[in-house]
């Protein structure tokens, strides 16, 4: 059964900073690459980063230079460390294979308020 589990979300203010961490089921983990996507409210679901195996990475126009996926093959954990966040980045994040082929988790809300 495959499971994604999403955590780390919360309130944070323009130009602060959260890190997101997904937990994946190996049968996802170990065959795909993985990424992260984003719902902001009364939008449609999009693409955010994403990471093969062996590392390589990439990012939507939006997020470049201020977001850094990274993974842990031992953990089956992704990461999502976002930087210099702006209101603009509020949505509820998810992570997935890349491209996305298993059910979605409930996914972590992040807000960017002052």
């Amino acid at each position: 059964q495959v499971q994604l589990v999403e955590s780390g979300g919360g309130l944070v203010q323009p130009g602060g900073s959260l890190r997101l961490s997904c937990t994946a089921s190996r049968s996802i983990f170990s065959r795909y690459a993985m990424g992260w996507y984003r719902q902001a409210p009364g939008k449609g679901r999009d693409f955010v980063a994403s990471i093969f195996s062996g590392g390589s990475t990439n990012y939507a126009d939006s997020v470049k230079g201020r977001f850094t996926i990274s993974r842990d093959n031992a953990k089956n954990m992704v990461y999502l460390q976002m930087n210099s966040l702006k209101p603009e980045d509020t949505a509820v994040y998810y992570c997935n294979s890349y491209p996305a082929y298993a059910g979605w988790g409930q996914g972590t809300q992040v807000t960017v308020s002052s």
